[in-house]
C-alpha cells in the first residue's frame, strides 16, 4: 500500500503524489499518469498493483496545479467536472510534475512511463519532451492524436479500444501508421476499458494490456 508525499516542480509548484514501494531492492520506477478523475482509488490501487510487480511506482496528482486534492468518481456528472479541470490544466505544467517524480525516484534505475485517458496522453508527449525515459505506455490518450506530430524519445507501446471515441479506431490507425516504430496494440473493448470501476471495464482486454505493459517493462526498465 503506497501513501502520499509532497513534491515540488522546477517551477516552484508543490503537488501531492501517490508514491508505493515494492517489497524488495526496485526492478526500476514507474511514473503512472491518472485520468481526468486524479488520484483516485483506481489510480491508486494501479500504482500499488506495479509496486507489488517490483517496480518503485508514483503517481502525480497533476491536477493539483488546478484544483488541489482533486477526485472523482465516474458518474455523467463527475465525467464533465474532470473535463473541465483537464481543460485548465497545461501540458507544460504535467511536464514539470513529471519530471519532479522521476527526480523523486530516480534512485530505483531506469524509469518508465503509463498512463490512461488523459494520462495516456500525458505519457505520449512525455515520450517526446523528457530525455532519459526507458519507455512510455500511453493507453487510450483523447489527444494522442493532436500530438501525432511528436516524435518519442523512447520505446513506446500504445493500448488502444477498437469502440473508442477518443480517439476514434480511424485515429488510432493513424497514430499507428505515423509512428511504426512503436508496437500498437488494439483489444475488443470500449475507452476506459482498464478500469475495474467503470461501465466500461472489460476483464479480458485488461487482464492482457497489463501482461503486454509488464513485458513492455521487463525489456526497457527491468
Amino acid at each position: 500500500m503506497g501513501h502520499f508525499i509532497e513534491l515540488t516542480a522546477a517551477d516552484g509548484h508543490r503537488f501531492q503524489a501517490w508514491v508505493a514501494q515494492p517489497a524488495g531492492t526496485p526492478r526500476g520506477a514507474l511514473v503512472v499518469v491518472q485520468e481526468i478523475f486524479g488520484v483516485n482509488s483506481h489510480i491508486r490501487a494501479v500504482t500499488d498493483g506495479y509496486a507489488a510487480d517490483g517496480y518503485l511506482a508514483i503517481a502525480p496528482a497533476l491536477f493539483d496545479r488546478v484544483q488541489r486534492g482533486f477526485e472523482t468518481g465516474y458518474s455523467p456528472e463527475d465525467i464533465q467536472t474532470g473535463i473541465a479541470l483537464m481543460q485548465k490544466a497545461s501540458m507544460d505544467g504535467a511536464m514539470l510534475d513529471v519530471q519532479a517524480c522521476l527526480a523523486h525516484v530516480a534512485g530505483a534505475g531506469k524509469a518508465g512511463i503509463t498512463g490512461y485517458c488523459w494520462g495516456g496522453t500525458v505519457a505520449w508527449v512525455a515520450a517526446s519532451r523528457i530525455a532519459g525515459l526507458a519507455c512510455s505506455i500511453p493507453y487510450y490518450g483523447g489527444g494522442i492524436h493532436a500530438n501525432i506530430a511528436a516524435q518519442p524519445m523512447c520505446p513506446v507501446m500504445f493500448q488502444f479500444a477498437e469502440r473508442d471515441r477518443s480517439p476514434t479506431i480511424a485515429q488510432a490507425r493513424e497514430i499507428a501508421a505515423a509512428h511504426p516504430q512503436a508496437v500498437t496494440h488494439v483489444y475488443p473493448a470500449d475507452h476506459g476499458f482498464n478500469c475495474d470501476q467503470r461501465g466500461s471495464y472489460d476483464a479480458a482486454s485488461a487482464t492482457l494490456a497489463r501482461q503486454r505493459s509488464l513485458q513492455f517493462l521487463a525489456t526497457h526498465v527491468g
